[in-house]
């Protein structure tokens, strides 16, 4: 508390009472002159600790001020006397030193000081506690898994609880698979105890140690203060009130404070915190706080007796370190402890006192307790940095799904991949994105060279095109990038970018109308739901600020602020432009009536184009205008122009934009914000070189796509699956060689297979279940006396019995399956070997992400018996023209048209044909019903393949079901749903030629 060298310092908590001593040169200057009488009185409600205090806090103000008198020495020697009560006779003192005594807010401060000191404590013997009784009570603990997302939703104090819980009960075989509410609510609990003993902490800090003017800066320290005792007081409340040592059992003692004792406490503080009894106030949250620890201090009691009762105290892993300290405080008292309940009374008394902070056992305890948790390297866990994210193996499943979707609709364009290095020179991304400079990441000095982390990949691709001479390029890249912005929901300092650019000369709004064109195909085929593309010209933009009568060397910097309309209504957006940035309140309201402009493309560009329209009146304005024309009428002739939205407030802030801009929104649930975004950028590619190459591109927010597409799975919920695996290889046993021969063969004839060797059978379920194995080969000991091995359809939950997946004498074997198939069947079975004279064939069945080859016939009657049980809503059914087709060739389909298209309620028949050589190529498929379609011949009814992605790009594991289904979802599509269509019932004659 000193200051000035005047006096030492003083800790409130220390152990034992200190020693007060008083600088001599402020003895020096104790004032002779008094003209005062003042008995110190200390409030009765105090004990003696709190006593203590107040009066070390009243002698560092007395000391503090212009002229001290010999009060202050008298405060000093009545401490170093260490009394059991205080008694304070009538003294002189300075008009200073009566100001002090009767302003100062000592015995709040001083009580207030303990109890930061004591609840901090607290907290950290509360997870050792809670920690106990988890392993006591056999609990679940996954609710410790909690991990910082990296987004800023996350509480940092449940979080560090989550963690510190991990800790110590890393290694523990006591935890259970007991799902108690009590312990998944400890990171709450816990964390909203740390956030307030932290808070109490800093504002004591700033109370006891800064210097005072007094007079001035002591008015409404009461209050401060009490503004976060009462929080900590609500905090104490909920540790007290948690349920765990109910849960524990009834061994709890009758002398544990109760809940409600816990909330008569509570109450009364309140109380005297609205009657502004401040100095009461504190007293009574430190007697709040002395139950809390009863309760917790009979908690760890408890928990211990239960596990030393058990006689599991010498397997406890967990807690094994911190054990100890209080396996030696009651040792004394164990015999028939938990039998007999009258001595926890005796326990929890002897164990409070070992809880005391004045003893030296408790702070070496607390000391054990932060090397665990802290300083531990072999047991610490470390945390993510902000707004950076680690992708679990579902989440993986969904991203390398989504790349893949994406790569195909940028190859599909003719684009090729490229890859930058992860920083570049400083001077390479400086004054490209205006405001937003201040987000690049600037690294420390690397001999001689000044780095910064990429922002985004635009700017990168410029340098490169520049660099190496290009004058045409159509390139994509999906790569990392890195701002230092705010994490937020959605917005992250990690994330991934998908990029596609065209630069070179081309046909004028060619390359922009292609690069709308692909953003509408990657939202549609990563089918996330409704979006909308907000679009714009950067010319139209700057006409408009001429019109307006915004500054040349404004425009800029306004547009910055309008394109936050998304996000702030304009009065915040006018507030800004106007006080902030220096524009009128005239151009601000003239802006407001452009920037409310927003609607149907070609309506509203016929709107701008009329006779007397303002933009007429600007060169830029006309020039872009005409752009918007002819690309409006691309994106409507390639039936695109639905999803796009001519919107005058978008306004990209970044410097290099000089054309077309424009961005896509998420319209449904989840709220992410702009999930891409784009434009033309002719001049980007000349700041790097001596020649300019005119560009146009588009980036994929691509991280809150995945949010989107992530939230769609759990809102279905649907869960992807996290491997490819198609087969386990089961082995009840410990036979590593005869594992390693199976799952071989397996990976030699390129089937995803794992193996697993463990004698618990119920181990290989459960780990199949978690990873989603469709198939599972199970081999012990009755299988390996019969040479068989059982084959087991997970997804169904059944054994195969058919003998053609039995293991068979490979002579019979082969003979048994050429005497059926007319084609050599080595290339449609994956086979191995149990014995050398024994094979196992395993067949393919449509599940998904299965590639295990079956031969033909056996494939169409797998998929004869799932057209005949039906498919999902039954608007969609298949099956055989003739029973007696041995080759299964000829089928018939049917789709009943879908809700909200012109095809809502007819019914379109079919015809599939299916080839010797199916499925390795696909079916023939057309239409018996007359149908307008994009992907569908009108005279004959032909499905065109290279109109048709599934069947252009077949695999093998689709199936006659998938070509209906995506049929009946390309009737939805933007291009079909509304096509005028024949009458209904009309058939296409058509003549086959054998």
């Amino acid at each position: 508390m000193g200051q000035d060298g005047e006096v030492s310092t003083i800790t409130l908590g220390a152990t034992g009472h200190a020693h007060v001593r008083i600088d001599s040169s402020v003895l020096d200057r104790l004032s002779s002159t008094t003209s005062f009488k003042h008995k110190i009185a200390i409030p009765d409600f105090l004990t003696l600790e709190e006593s203590r205090a107040f009066l070390l806090v009243l002698l560092n103000k007395l000391l503090l001020c212009n002229s001290p008198g010999p009060i202050s020495q008298h405060i000093s020697d009545a401490l170093n006397s260490n009394p059991q009560s205080f008694q304070f006779e009538e003294v002189d003192v300075t008009e200073n030193e009566l100001f002090v005594l009767n302003n100062s807010c000592s015995a709040l401060l001083g009580v207030s000081a303990i109890l930061d000191h004591q609840s901090s404590a607290l907290s950290a013997f509360a997870d050792v506690a809670a920690a106990f009784s988890c392993e006591a009570l056999k609990a679940e603990v996954s609710a410790f898994n909690l991990m910082d997302s990296g987004d800023g939703h996350t509480s940092k104090e449940e979080v560090g609880v989550a963690s510190d819980m991990r800790v110590l009960l890393n290694g523990s075989k006591l935890v259970g698979k007991d799902k108690i509410p009590s312990v998944t609510r400890i990171p709450k609990v816990h964390g909203s105890l740390r956030e307030q003993v932290k808070s109490v902490h800093s504002k004591m800090r700033v109370e006891l140690n800064s210097g005072h003017k007094l007079g001035e800066n002591e008015l409404g320290s009461e209050q401060a203060v009490s503004t976060v005792l009462l929080p900590l007081a609500a905090a104490l409340r909920e540790l007290g009130s948690n349920d765990l040592k109910s849960s524990i059992g009834e061994i709890f003692g009758k002398e544990c404070p109760t809940d409600a004792n816990l909330s008569s406490g509570f109450n009364a503080a309140l109380n005297l915190v609205f009657g502004k009894d401040y100095d009461k106030f504190a007293h009574e949250i430190s007697v709040l706080l002395r139950l809390v620890w009863k309760i917790v201090a009979w908690e760890a009691v408890t928990a211990f007796a239960v596990l030393e009762a058990a006689e599991l105290n010498e397997k406890i892993q967990g807690t094994s370190s911190i054990l100890p300290l209080i396996k030696e405080r009651l040792q004394s008292e164990r015999q028939n402890a938990v039998e007999n309940s009258r001595f926890f009374d005796t326990w929890v008394a002897d164990f409070l006192s070992f809880l005391d902070l004045a003893e030296a056992g408790f702070n070496e305890f607390l000391l054990k307790v932060k090397d665990v948790v802290e300083s531990n390297e072999s047991r610490r866990l470390p945390k993510l940095p902000k707004g950076t994210r680690d992708f679990a193996k579902e989440q993986m499943t969904i991203r390398k799904n989504a790349f893949s979707i994406i790569e195909g609709v940028f190859e599909r364009h003719g684009a090729t991949a490229l890859d930058t290095p992860v920083f570049e020179l400083r001077e390479t991304l400086t004054g490209k994105y205006g405001e937003d400079s201040k987000l690049i990441y600037d690294l420390a000095d690397q001999g001689g060279e000044l780095l910064s982390l990429r922002y985004d990949l635009t700017v990168p691709f410029a340098r490169f095109v520049a660099m190496n001479g290009l004058t045409s390029f159509k390139r994509y890249q999906i790569a990392k990038v890195y701002r230092r912005d705010n994490p937020s929901k959605g917005r992250y300092r990690e994330f991934y970018q998908c990029d596609f650019d065209i630069a070179g000369p081309s046909e004028k709004m060619g390359p922009d109308f292609e690069v709308v064109r692909i953003l509408t195909e990657l939202l549609d085929e990563l089918d996330i739901g409704d979006y909308e593309i907000k679009l714009s010209h950067r010319k139209l933009l700057d006409g408009m600020m001429q019109i307006c009568g915004v500054p040349p060397e404004k425009f800029r910097t306004i547009c910055s602020s309008i394109d936050k309309l998304d996000k702030q209504s304009f009065q915040q957006i006018r507030k800004e432009m106007v006080e902030e940035k220096g524009l009128t309140a005239e151009t601000a309201d003239r802006i407001e009536t452009f920037v409310k402009e927003k609607g149907s493309p070609l309506a509203l560009l016929s709107k701008f184009k009329e006779e007397g329209s303002a933009f007429l009146e600007n060169a830029g304005s006309v020039e872009a205008l005409n752009d918007l024309e002819i690309l409006f009428k691309a994106l409507d002739k390639s039936k695109r122009i639905d999803k796009v939205v001519f919107d005058l407030s978008l306004a990209r802030g970044l410097d290099y934009y000089t054309g077309v801009i424009y961005e896509a929104v998420f319209k449904g649930g989840t709220q992410v914000g702009s999930i891409a975004a784009g434009g033309r950028y002719d001049n980007l590619i000349g700041m790097f070189g001596s020649k300019q190459v005119p560009a146009v591109g588009v980036s994929l927010g691509i991280e809150r796509v995945l949010t989107i597409m992530e939230q769609l799975q759990k809102d279905k919920k649907q869960m992807a699956r996290p491997t490819k695996t198609e087969v386990l290889v089961s082995i009840l046993g410990n036979d590593l060689t005869l594992a390693a021969e199976l799952a071989g063969e397996l990976w030699d004839a390129g089937v995803k297979a794992e193996f697993l060797v463990n004698k618990r059978r119920q181990k290989h379920f459960d780990y199949a279940k978690e990873s989603r194995i469709p198939w599972m080969v199970l081999v012990g000991e009755q299988e390996l006396k019969e040479g068989m091995v059982q084959l087991k359809d997970l997804e169904a939950s059944s054994d195969v019995e058919d003998d053609y997946i039995k293991v068979q004498k490979a002579a019979t074997y082969w003979t048994h399956f050429t005497h059926h198939y007319d084609h050599a069947l080595s290339p449609n079975f994956v086979t191995f070997s149990l014995y050398n004279s024994k094979t196992l064939a395993l067949p393919k069945m449509g599940s998904e992400g299965s590639s295990v080859v079956v031969p033909r016939n056996f494939r169409l009657l797998e998929e004869l018996e799932r057209g005949e049980k039906g498919i999902g809503d039954g608007t969609v059914s298949y099956g055989m023209d003739d029973a007696d087709d041995i080759y299964m060739q000829s089928w018939t389909g049917t789709i009943i048209g879908p809700p909200g298209t012109v095809h809502e309620g007819r019914i379109y028949q079919l015809k599939l044909f299916c080839g010797k050589d199916y499925p390795d190529n696909p079916p023939s498929v057309r239409f018996q019903t007359r149908i307008n379609m994009t992907c569908v011949n009108q005279e004959t009814g032909v499905v065109e393949p290279h109109l048709f992605p599934m069947l252009a790009n077949w695999q093998r594991e689709c199936t006659m079901e998938d070509i209906l289904l995506q049929l009946k979802k390309e009737m939805t599509s933007p291009q079909n749903r509304r096509l005028a269509q024949p009458p209904e019932g009309v058939s296409i004659l058509f003549l086959i030629v054998c």
